[in-house]
């Protein structure tokens, strides 16, 4: 959830060099919240949660949850950390037994990552036990959470996951699914919910169909999992895309579908295409790798120039550098070296350090780029600080002309669906010109992907503003929902609890 929780203490200080630092290597990275996994009717419901929830852990690295059913009792685990920290000790999953049950990846947008934010979270209700994982952001979640509070709800969280549970609590229908739609009638914005009661396993997506849902099989039980690549982990068969609106349901008696909302024009998040999907992950019936190079070649149509080596920024350039390439001709070269273990705990905040941090993460590869005109591809442009750093980099290592080029439009506006993105005045697109962006950055030429092009390259012959076939929001302005909490006059609360704790 994108929110403005300002309540926990950290092992680092927020002021602290340490953080500083870490902000800094991080400039220029999109991060969405998190992953979801749910399995019914498996014996071992936890280890293969378990499993799906690693192939999704580039959707979140800060935390990470199960809860299994056994037929009496809820299970739960919920740590800080990655999911091989916790749920690869065997012990653990013998902690969640039972043939049901649902999993969550989480990266927290804003603030520090706490326990009691992390999913699924759980409530017991009137009809028992419910267990819920949310990828996405409401846009009318502040709203409603402060007319629960102000009707007597007690929050224990600061997510806008919670604000679910109380809705469905709140509802006064007879039965369960009743109950559940009833809570999702009321909210807006970006979801895909994946959840767990005592006889059923439920997935649910927004009617825009913003955030990604799939359902595959594995031996005869069904899953419920945010991308393709947790099927193929664990050797399960692909079935289909939940459809934006719709409502799935797994019980003893099988599968059942409800259509609560009025039909809506899909809008699902280009940036499941651009950076957030494993490459090898199937989107709404698309090879991520494959569009990611459609990107880059379109880039090299549209801005390309003389140079001698393309060069990748790693990881989520490299599909686009290989797509421009091929186009262009010009060789594709490794110039930047990725160190995959450099971690906060490992950072130490001295000058020295902060002063050239990004080479903690990112090395120059002198013999690929030294005497060499090169062209730097990267996925997309936040800060622009990382992207400074590099450049900085890539002349310090020998490169006789550094390009810069961005496989995506410039990001111009804020999201609210769940991407960590900062508000207008700090993203550097939405307040500098084209030229003053490559003067900050330090190239010798800058260009994006264009709008229409980035259509183009997704099989779309442009985009066609009275009816955009995705949510391209944060280049164009063009919400795909309602932004009830950015829009109400009575200002929303900057701190959401009173309670600071230690994580």
């Amino acid at each position: 959830m994108r929110h403005p929780d300002q309540d926990a203490h950290t092992e680092l200080d927020p002021g602290s060099a340490a953080l500083e630092l870490q902000d800094d290597l991080e400039g220029d990275t999109l991060r969405e919240e998190c992953g979801v996994f749910g399995i019914y009717g498996h014996p071992d419901a936890a280890a293969i949660t378990a499993l799906g929830l690693h192939a999704l852990q580039h959707r979140g690295q800060e935390a990470a949850g199960i809860v299994s059913y056994d037929g009496s009792r809820f299970h739960s685990e919920r740590r800080l950390g990655l999911v091989g920290d916790t749920f690869s000790r065997r012990e653990v999953i013998e902690r969640l037994p039972g043939n049901m049950a649902v999993g969550h990846v989480r990266y927290s947008t804003t603030g520090a990552t706490i326990l009691r934010n992390v999913q699924p979270l759980f409530a017991e209700l009137n009809a028992g036990g419910l267990a819920v994982a949310h990828n996405g952001n409401l846009t009318n979640g502040l709203t409603l959470r402060r007319e629960l509070v102000k009707h007597g709800a007690m929050m224990q969280s600061t997510t806008d996951t919670e604000v679910i549970l109380h809705l469905v609590a709140r509802s006064k229908r007879a039965r369960f699914i009743e109950r559940y739609i009833d809570a999702l009638r009321e909210i807006e914005g970006a979801y895909a919910l994946v959840s767990l009661t005592n006889k059923k396993l439920v997935g649910a997506r927004d009617p825009r169909g913003i955030r990604p849902l799939v359902l595959g099989e594995l031996d005869g039980c069904p899953i419920l999992t945010s991308e393709t690549c947790a099927l193929d982990i664990i050797g399960a068969r692909f079935i289909r895309d939940i459809e934006p609106g719709e409502v799935i349901v797994f019980d003893e008696n099988g599968q059942d579908i409800h259509k609560p909302f009025p039909p809506m024009a899909p809008r699902p998040c280009i940036f499941e295409y651009i950076y957030f999907s494993r490459p090898d992950s199937i989107v709404h019936g698309r090879s991520v790798y494959e569009v990611r190079k459609a990107f880059g070649a379109q880039l090299a149509r549209e801005s390309h120039v003389p140079i001698d080596v393309v060069v990748p920024v790693p990881d989520s350039g490299v599909p686009a550098a290989v797509g421009y390439s091929q186009h262009s001709g010009v060789p594709f070269e490794l110039g930047i070296i990725r160190n995959h273990y450099v971690g906060r705990t490992f950072i130490q905040p001295t000058q020295a350090i902060r002063e050239s941090g990004v080479r903690m993460k990112h090395s120059a590869n002198r013999a690929a780029i030294e005497g060499k005109r090169i062209i730097l591809i990267d996925d997309s442009l936040v800060r622009g600080t990382t992207s400074k750093k590099i450049v900085r980099m890539m002349r310090d290592a020998g490169a006789k002309e550094v390009h810069f080029r961005l496989a995506s439009p410039p990001i111009l506006y804020p999201d609210y669906y769940g991407i960590d993105l900062p508000d207008r005045g700090g993203l550097l697109a939405a307040t500098h010109s084209l030229e003053e962006m490559r003067e900050i950055i330090g190239a010798d030429s800058l260009a994006f992907l264009s709008i229409d092009g980035m259509y183009r390259a997704m099989g779309e012959p442009g985009r066609d503003p009275a009816n955009p076939k995705f949510s391209d929001h944060c280049f164009t302005g063009a919400y795909p929902t309602h932004l009830t909490d950015q829009t109400q006059t009575e200002p929303q609360p900057r701190q959401l609890s009173l309670l600071a704790e230690a994580s």
